[in-house]
């Protein structure tokens, strides 16, 4: 595997099954029992009703871009511009921060509520970084 050079995350024990599922290209996030909904960021409780009856589950990886820039400048060492840096609203509820892939990134080509879907990069032996392109 080429050396990756762009930052990577530092798993905690909180976040630990996420990074483990991604490991499995799977989208895993906390979910509360007690409210019945998804959360993320991944902590010990729900952040809406504070119950301690939290799981993990499987999403579907589907979802819509909800808001994006496009970087014309490298915010972080290993990123090359243009590159599109998003928030995704997933179909479970939650909204992660990602990196939108496979799509021209200009202003002409990307839209808010577009349909967009987990992909995988392998960036190490043990992180592998979800990011979202367009839905096929």
């Amino acid at each position: 595997m080429p050396e990756y050079t762009k930052p990577l995350p530092i798993p905690s024990p909180e976040t630990q099954p996420f990074w483990d599922a991604c490991k499995r290209h799977e989208l895993s996030l906390p979910y509360c029992a007690a409210c019945d909904a998804f959360f993320f960021y991944p902590r010990q409780f729900c952040p809406t009703c504070f119950s301690w009856d939290i799981e993990w589950r499987r999403c579907s990886g589907k979802g819509t871009l909800y808001t994006f820039a496009i970087q014309y400048r490298p915010q972080m060492p290993g990123f090359t511009p243009p590159y599109v840096t998003a928030i995704v609203q997933l179909d479970e509820g939650p909204r992660l921060l990602t990196n939108l892939v496979g799509i021209d990134p200009s202003p002409e080509t990307l839209r808010c509520d577009m349909p967009v879907e987990v992909t995988w990069e392998d960036a190490t032996d043990e992180i592998t970084l979800p990011l979202f392109r367009p839905a096929s």
